[in-house]
């Protein structure tokens, strides 16, 4: 069941914390705190970390207890009521029901409007003009809100339904369009496919469980769910359940059409054993579940697909070589452990949709191994039995994803612009690396990119542990390799929390995640130390108050290396007239000190980054601290309203701060909000109440959408009771916005 948790009415108190009213479940006493109930407390408190707002509702979406005896909550968000693609969140605690961190994808807190100027039907006529293939229907368009860039645009997703153009394959088209311009955002089939020939049937001789009635045996696995297996007679439409009269099924060869079945029937079977046994998942949808698997699907169709609920296959060339290979079965299914894991999957685009693909790729090789069968043994090469290239070669090599031609084996800043089955290359790469090492292996050589150090690796049992884990407990649905705005959002960081979590941080295997990442051209700012060594952390690690006001915080320290030594503490950053004290002044590693911080009433209105650093004998360490300090009442304000900006025109919006009495700081603060298709058009500027421009952008950004970011002005001459004004000039033709929001604070 999933709930909702609404956060709504937060208010920025003295200590830091947050007061947020919400709707959820009741509170279980203090000392047993449920999961969902600690979680819930743990999103409300911290939910900075998550770019949360006040007009930001969360679902729970699902939830799990660890091994360890932490747990992990998986919730979705809407804004404004519309779904947030790109949005969803994790929230983990520790086996008290403590927070111990988050995976997000949002840059910054949402602010956008939510009134579209393309219409409902406009977007359903573009997405059937997007269509290839024949429609069979065209679902109604949803407003929702595109966050997978890591910041919110307005959007249509429209499901366009119908087949391919081979009239055969099925096809779910999710085509998304911006709602401001209708401009084309992207599209995505539902249908999950991959294209082959096959020339043989390739499971040999097995061992399958089938249900008796009466004298007669069925394809229906009592042992893995109820998953059936069933018979499409080369159609679309009808699917008949094998039956047998001996429970002795098939020849080994097409001429019986129960062969291809078995290999279905068995890879369903092999493929859930493996998330059940090696990674505790009870099936490909984690309830248990069997699979259906439909074989001998259309007139010579060379093509086996996913759906979101059973697997399909067709025959190959000529209906002679069905595409039932178990690692294609270990693949497609996996895509369904994806998006039942992840809300709606990880994003089928760009590095997301690479890592989507990657993971089916390292999983369904991993069935594969698992199967063990002597007739097609485990490997690291993808799709290498149903030779769709005709040559014998496989659809993509794990160890050296260059091989095909189109995939990427190293990261570069092209790799998200190529399709998910080229940008898949670089973690198949990494998983490669670090399950079996670079150089010369036993299943191919392995190059490194560029100078990077040669990999040792720890065995399939550790990295496919670390993979599956990973995807469990920490991606998200827009996580990527590389994500400059949001590092925390990445594969590397999300895999070595997940080896930390299984193996220790810094251990061997947690070393091996940083080389096999460091190996295909994928950095990352972690570090292990040598020797004695220690972190420190502030808790919170942000204050907001008013000036001459006294906040505290606690600054933390750990050994994390060798022996705990005496470690001295500093403040550097500190604003003038502010004074900072540590109670007590010096620690050892893995003791705490108080840090005292008093402002003066005469400090401006504004945030200031002070840097406490903690000194050893044998190595330093800093972590950040924010002091905030807020505006009068009556000192800051925010304009919601829409304000179209049309070509060559100068449009302005009004904050009235009337009765404002303070001397503006010299570091105030403008919040702009602006939706436009080319910001290089724009002069946007500050008015001040006596007519005083500060201008805040000047025609530069280019074709960059949109305007959101926060800007530092030096107002401190200004009076300030009176109107301000954002101004904002269109100065050339064609592209057209409007202001969204803005808020002012001095």
């Amino acid at each position: 069941m999933r709930k909702a948790l609404a956060l709504t009415g937060i208010t920025l108190l003295v200590s830091g914390g947050l007061a947020v009213s919400a709707t959820s479940v009741s509170a279980a006493p203090p000392s047993t705190p449920s999961l969902l109930t600690a979680a819930d407390t743990a999103l409300k408190d911290n939910v900075k970390a998550v770019k949360g707002s006040a007009l930001d509702t969360f679902t729970a979406y699902s939830s799990k207890k660890l091994d360890n005896g932490s747990g992990v909550v998986r919730y979705e968000r809407t804004y404004r009521g519309l779904r947030v693609d790109g949005g969803d969140l994790i929230i983990r605690v520790g086996k008290d029901g403590q927070y111990t961190g988050s995976s997000n994808g949002l840059k910054a807190p949402l602010s956008l409007g939510i009134t579209p100027k393309v219409t409902a039907a406009k977007a359903k006529s573009l997405a059937s003009g997007a269509f290839s293939g024949k429609i069979t229907a065209t679902g109604t368009p949803e407003l929702f809100v595109d966050a997978n860039s890591g910041s919110g645009r307005l959007a249509w997703e429209t499901v366009v339904t119908g087949w391919a153009k081979d009239g055969q394959t099925p096809s779910k088209l999710h085509v998304i369009s911006d709602a401001l311009t209708g401009a084309p955002i992207g599209s995505y089939d539902e249908i999950e496919t991959i294209a082959g020939e096959g020339n043989s049937i390739y499971s040999g001789t097995v061992g399958v469980d089938t249900t008796l009635s009466g004298s007669t045996y069925s394809l229906i696995d009592p042992s893995h769910g109820n998953g059936r297996t069933c018979d499409m007679n080369n159609g679309s439409s009808t699917c008949t359940t094998f039956t047998d009269a001996d429970n002795v099924w098939g020849t080994g060869t097409n001429a019986s059409r129960q062969s291809a079945a078995i290999d279905a029937h068995f890879g369903a079977a092999k493929t859930f054993d493996y998330f059940l046994n090696v990674h505790g998942r009870n099936g490909i949808f984690g309830t248990g579940a069997g699979v259906p698997s439909r074989v001998h699907y259309g007139n010579a169709y060379v093509n086996a697909f996913w759906d979101g609920a059973q697997m399909t296959y067709g025959d190959g060339s000529g209906n002679a070589n069905p595409l039932v290979a178990i690692d294609v079965a270990g693949h497609e299914m996996s895509h369904g452990v994806t998006e039942n894991v992840v809300p709606g999957g990880l994003t089928y685009s760009g590095e997301s949709g690479g890592l989507n693909e990657a993971t089916s790729d390292i999983f369904g090789s991993m069935v594969e191994f698992y199967a063990d069968t002597t007739a097609d043994p485990g490997d690291y090469d993808i799709g290498e039995e149903i030779d769709i290239n005709g040559d014998g070669s496989p659809l993509r090599y794990m160890y050296n994803p260059t091989l095909d031609g189109s995939s990427h084996g190293c990261w570069s800043t092209s790799t998200n612009s190529v399709d998910v089955h080229y940008s898949s290359g670089v973690a198949n790469h990494f998983f490669f690396d670090l399950a079996e090492g670079t150089g010369q292996t036993a299943f191919g050589t392995s190059p490194v990119c560029g100078a990077a150090e040669p990999v040792t690796g720890i065995g399939r049992d550790k990295a496919e542990k670390i993979w599956f884990r990973a995807l469990d407990t920490y991606f998200v649905s827009n996580t990527k390799y590389v994500n400059t705005t949001t590092p925390s959002n990445t594969a590397r960081a999300y895999s070595l929390s997940a080896a930390a979590d299984l193996y220790g941080e810094c251990g061997t295997e947690y070393k091996a995640v940083q080389a096999a990442w460091t190996a295909v051209n994928v950095a990352g700012s972690d570090y292990c130390p040598v020797g004695n060594d220690f972190s420190v952390a502030a808790s919170p690690a942000s204050v907001a108050t008013d000036r001459g006001e006294t906040v505290t915080t606690t600054l933390a320290t750990t050994s994390t290396n060798g022996t705990a030594e005496t470690i001295d503490l500093t403040a550097s950053g500190v604003p003038a007239g502010v004074t900072v004290t540590f109670d007590p002044a010096s620690v050892t590693a893995g003791e705490s000190s108080t840090v005292t911080i008093v402002t003066p009433e005469s400090l401006g209105t504004g945030t200031y980054p002070i840097t406490f650093t903690g000194t050893s004998p044998s190595v330093s360490h800093s972590t950040s601290f924010t002091l905030g300090i807020n505006s009068p009442a009556g000192c800051s304000g925010t304009n919601a309203d829409d304000v179209a900006i049309p070509d060559n025109t100068t449009v302005t919006s009004d904050i009235s701060l009337a009765g404002c009495t303070i001397t503006p700081s010299s570091s105030s603060k403008v919040e702009v909000h602006i939706v436009h298709t080319y910001i290089g058009d724009l002069v946007v500027s500050l008015v001040a109440p006596d007519g005083s421009a500060y201008t805040l952008q000047s025609r530069t950004g280019g074709s960059t959408d949109n305007i959101d970011q926060t800007y530092s002005v030096n107002v401190s001459g200004e009076n300030p009771d009176g109107i301000w004004k954002l101004r904002v000039q269109d100065a050339a033709s064609i592209d057209t916005g409007y202001i969204n929001s803005w808020t002012l604070s001095l």
